[in-house]
């Protein structure tokens, strides 16, 4: 799914959101982008609400077989929708960039942890 379509452009930019936004903001706008893609009364984003809403964020040029690798990739617990911890999982894992940046942020969190108890 990386990289096809329009993904690849909103992959390039999930890291300079993260730069601008910062992480708490970036999550915020994350969580804002569930909200505009979800079913309203299933609470979570279906095959055919992302179908119906995807033009919102600018997707609407992704083409069925892309929207429905989209949501067999982030179904993690197989019901096939998606809540919205699955798709903020989702988002990261499609962005490689960020992906190493969250690592790095991981390690240097924990060494400073590790000095800390010392």
């Amino acid at each position: 799914m990386a990289g096809v379509g329009k993904g690849a452009v909103f992959e390039d930019l999930l890291p300079v959101m993260a730069d601008k936004l910062g992480g708490e903001g970036l999550i915020r706008e994350l969580c804002n982008g569930f909200q505009l893609l979800m079913d309203k009364d299933k609470e979570v984003i279906t095959l055919e609400s992302l179908r119906k809403n995807s033009r919102l964020l600018g997707l609407q040029d992704l083409k069925e077989d892309e929207l429905v690798s989209m949501v067999k990739e982030g179904d993690l617990d197989g019901d096939g929708a998606l809540n919205q911890m699955e798709f903020c999982v989702l988002m990261f894992r499609l962005s490689p960039e960020l992906m190493e940046e969250s690592q790095l942020w991981l390690e240097e969190a924990l060494e400073q942890e590790l000095k800390n108890a010392s």
